[in-house]
């Protein structure tokens, strides 16, 4: 929502001890979001076939229709009998101020949801951790390193709320950690691990830096870094890191290598960063293999647009 006004003007300076205001607002947008169905759409866009899996109200009908029209499998979506969906509300003003509330709602039900009965009769390569109800997460991670599944930690808008021991137990024995790059140094600072540690602990990690494109770290330690698709607008940086993991993930599971996966990830990057909304992109095929030639090479394109649609 946007308040065509200051919230500062609003406040009494000596009367905060109870405050009680209503803003009138001019604008309200509705948009689908979160991270793991941003991932799941953005898969599907690719050819993909994911599988979502968490907690949801009943008001997710449309919301389901919408992911499945665009190539998700939401059958491990468990609907909760009680709580609506996990929402966000910001109301922003003329000095793009904001007040918000996150409503976690069904989402802490996620905790009850084992992986097992989901892919057990599904050809599921890799599980990717989101963020999600802590306990989730911390729950999702136990069950894939004991039955064995690959796994990617993401613990991201998390990492504030994870102690150190937890965000070790989230990551220990990934296949790949994603981060940004203030997430990937809050996650030292927490874990107290050094950057060797985390190598001895996960497979390959992963640190999205922006306009700067996403460095790429192997247990051995070699280093890659891939510069970034170059924006041709900044409408909404929301969203924008869950576009990253899907061609990442969706490159990685057609076997492309590490290049080219974070490559494919900078260009679904940028085309989230320039609309608003996390899921009202749109792939042009002929265009997406431009840009992608324009920036990597043609015979990166050539490589990629073999394996995935990019016409």
């Amino acid at each position: 929502m946007h308040f065509p006004g200051k919230f500062t003007d609003q406040l009494v300076a000596d009367n905060l001890q109870q405050v009680s205001l209503s803003f009138l607002v001019d604008d309200l947008v509705v948009r689908r979001g979160g991270a793991a169905a941003n991932i799941a759409f953005a898969l599907g866009v690719l050819g993909r076939r994911p599988v979502l899996v968490g907690a949801v109200g009943e008001d997710f009908a449309d919301y389901r229709s919408w992911l499945e029209r665009n190539g998700v499998d939401c059958a491990g979506v468990h609907v909760s009998e009680y709580a609506h969906t996990a929402r966000f509300v910001c109301t922003t003003d003329q000095a793009f101020n904001q007040i918000a509330s996150f409503y976690a709602g069904a989402m802490t039900e996620a905790r009850n949801i084992e992986l097992a009965p989901v892919l057990a009769a599904r050809d599921v390569d890799l599980v990717l951790i989101s963020p999600n109800d802590p306990k989730a997460m911390l729950r999702h991670a136990d069950e894939c390193r004991q039955r064995g599944y690959r796994f990617a930690s993401d613990p991201s808008q998390q990492l504030a709320r994870l102690s150190g021991e937890e965000v070790r137990r989230m990551v220990e024995g990934a296949d790949y950690l994603f981060t940004n790059r203030y997430e990937w140094g809050l996650l030292l600072q927490k874990t107290g691990w050094s950057e060797d540690d985390v190598r001895a602990a996960v497979g390959v990690r992963v640190t999205t830096l922006g306009a700067d494109g996403a460095e790429i770290v192997e247990r051995d330690g070699q280093r890659l870094e891939v510069p970034a698709v170059p924006e041709i607008a900044r409408a909404d940086p929301t969203g924008v890191g869950d576009g990253f993991r899907a061609g990442f993930l969706a490159a990685v599971e057609t076997g492309l290598s590490l290049e080219r996966a974070a490559q494919l990830g900078s260009l679904i990057a940028v085309h989230v960063l320039e609309v608003t909304g996390t899921q009202e992109w749109t792939l042009d095929h002929g265009r997406a293999r431009k840009r992608f030639a324009e920036t990597y090479g043609e015979d990166a394109a050539a490589e990629v647009a073999a394996a995935l649609p990019l016409g």
